[in-house]
């Protein structure tokens, strides 16, 4: 059962340590909960969270979600597997269980507790899509047994047991699909277009574009991802979702390219390499429902967004040395 001792919650965050973990951990702290941050460390990191490690409401536990877990906690924010194609493609099967498996546990955690919980599920379920731009009634269009699969096709079993759950055991949902999401404390070699883009321009190296950079994608900067999770927890228990958070504003990977080349002042030449498997042609959510369930929309434009996360990595760089090694 939850705590009633007082008003502050304990909440539970699975991947606390990765990229929108760790944002995820701050925002809940500046609230003034206690956070239980869980983490295996497979593409997390203990740098995002090094700053906490004296915080008095914060906790890092590492722990695998495919193991049982046993804590006490108000609320849990399922974020742990990895999300870019260059990690979960390195162990598949991994994948695939950190997403089912995982799912099982933190429900049975949840109904246990009679407390919410919230599944970061992602755009991917919708593959290469037929539909444009994508709303929460589209079924998808994913390859099952192709190299995304295991990321694809675990995240949609995933919300399949979300879903069972909540309506065989009554567990309080909510399923947010994450579209494209970008900032400070993505890893630099995650293998995801904007950190590619911004550490070969800074290196001076060339930026590589798959296909002929036609395809699009819509990137929300993590602060303004974090809000729309956070206002989503709080929504009435009727409210579960599935919910696209993400911003509209569609761009090419060749506008991308030439943005941050630009905001860089980088001599990198851009490149053409072939499209990867099952790479989705076009992206873009539809955020009807998020507006008007959530009084919510992206408020950093991608410029905007692109400066800070250049400056993140900026600031990994050494002070002296040649620009081509600096990363």
């Amino acid at each position: 059962m939850a705590r009633l001792y007082d008003s502050r919650k304990r909440i539970l965050v699975t991947g606390g340590a990765g990229f929108i973990g760790s944002h995820l951990v701050d925002r809940l702290l500046d609230l003034g909960q206690e956070v239980l941050c869980v983490d295996n460390l497979f593409t997390g990191t203990k740098r995002n969270i090094e700053h906490l490690n004296r915080h008095p409401r914060f906790e890092f536990l590492r722990h695998d979600i495919t193991l049982p877990l046993h804590v006490e906690v108000d609320a849990i924010y399922n974020l742990a597997c990895p999300a870019s194609p260059v990690h979960y493609q390195h162990d598949p099967i991994q994948t695939t269980k950190t997403s089912v498996i995982g799912a099982i546990n933190m429900l049975g955690l949840a109904k246990r507790l009679g407390c919410p919980i919230l599944q970061a599920s992602t755009s991917e379920v919708y593959g290469d899509p037929n539909i444009h731009p994508q709303p929460e009634t589209y079924w998808g269009h994913v390859n099952p047994i192709g190299p995304r699969a295991c990321y694809d096709e675990g995240k949609r079993c995933a919300e399949t047991l979300f879903f069972d759950y909540h309506r065989k055991h009554a567990v309080d949902i909510k399923v947010a699909r994450i579209f494209n999401t970008y900032g400070p404390r993505m890893h630099q070699a995650d293998g995801r277009v904007v950190s590619n883009f911004v550490v070969q321009a800074l290196r001076g190296k060339p930026i590589t574009l798959h296909g002929d950079g036609s395809q699009t994608r819509s990137f929300c900067y993590v602060d303004d991802l974090v809000g729309g999770l956070l206002r989503f927890m709080e929504t009435p228990h009727d409210v579960i979702g599935p919910l696209n958070i993400g911003n509209p504003q569609e761009c090419s990977m060749a506008d991308l390219a030439r943005t941050i080349v630009a905001l860089t002042c980088s001599l990198s030449p851009i490149v053409h390499h072939d499209l990867p498997q099952d790479d989705p042609r076009q992206r873009q959510p539809d955020v009807t429902q998020a507006t008007q369930l959530l009084g919510w929309r992206p408020a950093v434009d991608l410029e905007e967004g692109l400066g800070r996360t250049i400056a993140y990595f900026r600031s990994l760089l050494p002070e002296s040395g040649d620009e081509a090694s600096r990363l």
